[in-house]
């Protein structure tokens, strides 16, 4: 009898015509397979809607949460919403898809490994994995400077919170009274873009892209919520780390050109549970 498995992948970025083959030749091992999607998915609708249909259709469960990419307001797009209101149709989006969404109840994995409750996150980021003495004016200035600024600066609005720091910091509240209720008999799979940690951002090459890449108030996350597994994206630096004895996978497909480098993994879902030997 199929059991499956929990596989999960990121940072798709299907508007690459690659990438967008990758995704049309991926297929489940296991119909009973599960596919966590941690964001990064697309920049227009059309693709969102394209892409999580697809795998929506191949694979038993599909949980998704939502990357920058996808809360960029491109001026090609056709939906021209912004900030919240984008979320909420990107919501409304997936569930007329049947994808399980950060705002659904959290469902469980039951097949090897579990139970867990997989649970998707979405927090966002303050700023607060800046280089460590400097205010957050001084860490825009320098990247900046430097060339080195995120597109979200431009493209992801906040609306209707005064910024993106006011936003993350409301999602953040939320979810953790969300997590603190959760079953304290079960373990956790937490799923968010950004990672959870600031340590991981620490490989970045460009140091001053970390102010964009998640909030220190989730530096205790994967112990305080019985973490069996923290999955993120968005730093399009696959692997797999530990911290605190909690496994950490980072699941970015990511652009074409990064896939060439030498010693890449390959760029095809990671398996969370069971636990890989």
């Amino acid at each position: 009898m199929p059991q499956g498995k929990l596989m999960a992948i990121s940072d798709l970025h299907v508007a690459f015509p690659e990438n967008r083959r990758l995704l049309e030749e991926l297929h489940p091992d296991d119909p009973a397979d599960w596919l966590i999607v941690a964001g990064d998915v697309a920049e227009l609708f059309h693709d969102v809607e394209w892409a999580l249909g697809l795998l929506a259709r191949r694979y038993a469960r599909v949980v998704w949460t939502p990357g920058n990419h996808e809360l960029w307001t491109p001026p090609t797009d056709p939906v021209q919403l912004r900030g919240e209101a984008r979320y909420r149709e990107l919501v409304r989006l997936c569930r007329d898809l049947g994808v399980h969404t950060p705002e659904d109840p959290y469902p469980v994995w039951s097949g090897p490994g579990g139970p867990v409750v997989v649970a998707p996150l979405f927090l966002l980021y303050d700023y607060s994995f800046r280089t460590p003495g400097t205010t957050r004016e001084q860490a825009l200035a320098a990247a900046h400077d430097t060339g080195i600024v995120c597109c979200d600066e431009f493209l992801l609005h906040p609306d209707p919170y005064p910024s993106r720091e006011a936003w993350c910091r409301a999602r953040t509240a939320a979810t953790e009274r969300r997590l603190t209720a959760c079953d304290l008999g079960l373990p956790t799979v937490l799923v968010n873009h950004f990672p959870l940690l600031r340590a991981p951002v620490d490989a970045l090459r460009h140091p001053e892209f970390a102010q964009w890449c998640g909030t220190t108030l989730t530096a205790d996350w994967h112990t305080r919520f019985r973490a069996a597994a923290v999955v993120s994206g968005h730093l399009h630096i696959p692997g797999t780390t530990r911290h605190d004895g909690v496994r950490f996978e980072e699941v970015s497909v990511g652009y074409p050109r990064e896939r060439r480098a030498p010693g890449r993994p390959p760029a095809r879902p990671r398996q969370i549970l069971p636990a890989p030997a």
